[in-house]
């Protein structure tokens, strides 16, 4: 063999190795990638033409596939759809999915690694291949008294309610208000889909936008919930204490004063630690936060779970009690951050942990919305269990605390969630906004006080009646109907 034609054997012998392991990096290392980038619709189209797992509450499907007659077979559909869309979200043959049918795809669509041996199986016996189900931690009851609660606000109302087990941490609710109807979204006639996410995303309202933990908003007065917390653990207080009352609260060499919501003076200076509690004193909450200072008022916040996504298997929002930890707060600018104003910023879901926090005698529980998945056969693939996240009190001082709330609800702000024979401990919020706009209405609870069941917290951004805005008046006979539904 001459030279150039040596040359050229090893030059093609070169490109065919190089093609070979290209082919082989392609099919082995870049498949997973491959098959999920966004608009691949060779595997679209694949999802689509399979029967995709349900999504489950309570032993029923909220969304499954249908069989139907076009080219991809299945249709999926939602029942109940704009009950549970924050949650199941939605999958789109043009805009991809969301919500549980994102975080699970893989489950619901049958690709997951767990599920080879199915997928052989169905080679084998040339079944098409099918999706595994999802079960959700959601109760059905919870889950409706929410909705109603916030649709009674009327049809503007814009807002969230979350409810959980405060001892293991399950989700029992999860509602966003404006919702949506995911049916639109997965509908067969293309144009109809693209004329419904139009109108979606052209919405200012943001109706695809899981308010329940997505949303950040500053809490008012359900911070003081924290607040009141950082006050036992550091401060040593109990709820006889004696702490600063009065009408307002002022600073040396600086011209600015925070005062109490409709200029009272809390019952007058000094006032008892419950006392102000009861009230909503801003004045005394102020004064704590000074006393408590930053850094352990922000490491208390912390404890309760702000400055983290709480939420695995849903997108949501991490909390927070400064923008920026690093800077030092002005005298002015800690007060309002003690009644939950200034930069603290705050999910629905991260007010609830704080309120099934303090009932659970101080432990913070990982929250959790998934309960079980399973494969097509209905073997279990996976049930998380309750995680312990952090201690954020001693349980005798979230007993202390925990007082201090039911009296709230017995004697002060918290009356409208009180139940007949059931202690309730609860805390109203009314968060100052733009110049422009009305407070956010806040209420967190929780019930029974001594064996927590369930803790809610609701969050009112809008309403049709916007003349009277008040954490107690909007929030607390939806969180009471929802903690009626769950005890039951």
């Amino acid at each position: 063999m001459n030279k150039p034609v040596r040359a050229m054997a090893v030059a093609c012998l070169l490109m065919f190795l190089a093609l070979l392991l290209n082919a082989n990096y392609v099919q082995f290392v870049q498949a997973k990638d491959l098959n999920e980038k966004e608009g691949n619709r060779r595997v679209i189209d694949e999802q689509f033409s399979r029967e995709r797992g349900a999504i489950i509450v309570d032993g029923e499907p909220i969304a499954q596939s249908v069989p139907v007659k076009d080219k991809w077979q299945f249709q999926r559909k939602y029942t109940q759809p704009e009950l549970y869309a924050p949650v199941t979200g939605y999958f789109s043959y043009i805009y991809g999915r969301d919500g549980i049918e994102q975080s699970y795809n893989d489950i619901l669509s049958g690709s997951d690694d767990r599920l080879f041996v199915n997928r052989v199986i169905d080679v084998i016996s040339n079944d098409q291949p099918q999706g595994g189900s999802v079960e959700l931690t959601l109760d059905p009851a919870a889950q409706k008294a929410a909705f109603e609660g916030l649709a009674d606000l009327g049809e503007k109302t814009r807002g969230a309610v979350v409810a959980l087990d405060p001892q293991s941490g399950d989700i029992l609710a999860m509602v966003s208000q404006p919702t949506y109807n995911p049916n639109q979204l997965a509908s067969h006639d293309l144009d109809a889909v693209t004329s419904a996410m139009r109108k979606l995303e052209g919405d200012e309202n943001d109706p695809l936008i899981n308010r329940g933990a997505q949303t950040t908003l500053p809490p008012g007065s359900t911070f003081k919930a924290v607040t009141a917390a950082a006050g036992i653990e550091d401060l040593g207080l109990e709820a006889d204490d004696d702490v600063r009352g009065g009408a307002t609260l002022s600073f040396p060499g600086i011209d600015y004063q925070l005062t109490n919501q409709g200029g009272s003076n809390c019952g007058g200076n000094p006032i008892s630690f419950e006392r102000a509690l009861e009230v909503s004193c801003n004045v005394s909450f102020g004064w704590m936060a000074g006393k408590v200072g930053q850094d352990k008022l922000s490491a208390q916040a912390t404890k309760f779970g702000f400055g983290e996504r709480p939420l695995d298997d849903l997108a949501s929002a991490a909390s927070r009690f400064t923008a920026d930890p690093d800077t030092e707060l002005e005298p002015p600018q800690l007060a309002q951050s003690g009644i939950g104003q200034y930069e603290v910023a705050a999910t629905p879901l991260q007010m609830a942990m704080v309120a099934g926090t303090i009932a659970n005698d101080g432990v913070l529980m990982k929250p959790r919305i998934v309960r079980t998945v399973r494969a097509p056969n209905l073997s279990i693939l996976e049930q998380p269990e309750p995680q312990e996240l952090e201690r954020a009190m001693s349980a005798g001082d979230a007993r202390e605390l925990n007082d201090m709330m039911v009296s709230v609800v017995e004697d002060g702000t918290g009356a409208p969630a009180a139940i007949p024979g059931v202690d309730v401990g609860g805390k109203t919020g009314t968060a100052e906004s733009a110049p422009d706009r009305p407070p956010y209405a806040w209420f967190i609870s929780y019930a029974p006080a001594t064996d927590p069941q369930v803790a809610v917290a609701v969050l009112v951004e809008s309403a049709q009646n916007t003349n009277d805005i008040g954490g107690g008046r909007l929030g607390g006979p939806i969180a009471r109907s929802v903690m009626e539904a769950v005890l039951r």
